[in-house]
């Protein structure tokens, strides 16, 4: 995908920014049509003779490229003879559609995404996109040879819906667009081992698409702990939520679920601490928890104990929960991250 930066800015992940706000009606056109093509590489853009509004967002979380991306209607072609002149043809992009709807055809096939949809089309052949309605996607550019699949499965995989019916894709879906929207923010080695983890979900989404046995894939202990971590996260404020009622939830012996969470590097009850912790952190930090007790909020998130809840919360923070909030009132976007 091309870095060029045509009257473009470079936002603060170092990427180029486009926006037509600002830019008098007369230029917003040509303006779209290049932001378009200077992010998505060689493609033939063909954009309305009036465009309202339109605004790129591009960086980088690891190798990956990042790119959000709200506008009016176009058409994007690539060609063979474009692809041939191209020299960004190794990549796939992986699409988050989070308003409107999109026409995609690649591989003989032509299927019409709805907003919530995860896709994949394949920069090294023929594809076109057609965007009827104004809309709103997240992409993610990654290497095409990071999935490790075949050319024909990789046919396979392109212009069709991804996960939309299961249970690993509702979970894939929504890290990958809270990525896109949080890339450029990590520092270099955080932001390398996210992109991995990304690409790993990535690749075994398309394989349980393709029907492979996803038991029989190096990935199968690291999705099952995704899913587990997911289930958690949907329970947190459930305070009966022990290993011993996750293990049985999910089938597995409790030595089998702490050996799981060995990946991570903690232990499954100070796994589910850190989650709540980062819950009561996020609502302190609100202007809603003004009208809440410090206690009533530790309750909420599954703390049966307060004064538990503030050794915790300021061996984890620096901070106790009231100095927290009192910090939070001063400056909440420092502490609302």
């Amino acid at each position: 995908m091309s870095a060029e930066t045509s009257e473009a800015e470079l936002g603060d992940a170092g990427g180029p920014q486009y926006t037509t706000a600002g830019l008098p009606a007369s230029r917003r056109r040509a303006y779209w049509r290049e932001a378009l093509s200077n992010t998505f590489g060689s493609v033939d853009m063909k954009v309305p003779d009036e465009v309202e509004h339109g605004s790129i967002r591009t960086s980088l979380v690891g190798s990956l490229q990042a790119v959000t991306v709200e506008g009016d209607p176009h058409r994007a072609q690539r060609t063979r003879k474009l692809i041939a002149g191209s020299g960004n043809d190794e990549y796939v992009v992986v699409k988050v559609l989070s308003r409107g709807t999109v026409r995609v055809e690649q591989d003989a096939r032509e299927t019409c995404m709805s907003a919530g949809q995860l896709f994949v089309y394949d920069m090294a052949r023929p594809v076109q996109l057609t965007v009827p309605e104004r809309f709103h996607t997240k992409s993610l550019a990654l290497p095409r040879r990071a999935l490790g699949l075949s050319e024909s499965d990789l046919h396979r995989l392109t212009a069709t819906p991804l996960g939309d019916r299961s249970p690993l894709g509702r979970l894939v879906t929504p890290f990958l667009s809270h990525l896109v929207d949080t890339a450029g923010s990590y520092r270099p080695q955080t932001g390398e081992s996210v992109a991995r983890h990304a690409v790993d979900l990535i690749q075994t989404l398309a394989e349980e698409h393709l029907g492979f046995d996803l038991q029989d894939t190096p990935n199968a202990a690291r999705m099952t702990l995704l899913r587990i971590q997911a289930h958690i996260g949907e329970h947190l404020a459930d305070r009966e939520l022990t290993p011993e009622v996750i293990a049985r939830r999910h089938h597995m012996s409790v030595r089998s679920l702490h050996k799981l969470f060995e990946l991570e590097g903690l232990t499954v009850s100070r796994w589910i601490q850190q989650r709540r912790l980062e819950q009561c952190r996020r609502a302190l930090s609100g202007h809603q928890a003004r009208g809440r007790t410090i206690a009533a909020i530790a309750h909420h998130w599954g703390f049966a104990s307060a004064a538990h809840f503030s050794r915790s919360f300021k061996a984890a923070y620096g901070l106790s929960p009231a100095e927290w909030r009192n910090a939070a009132l001063h400056a909440p976007q420092e502490n609302t991250r």
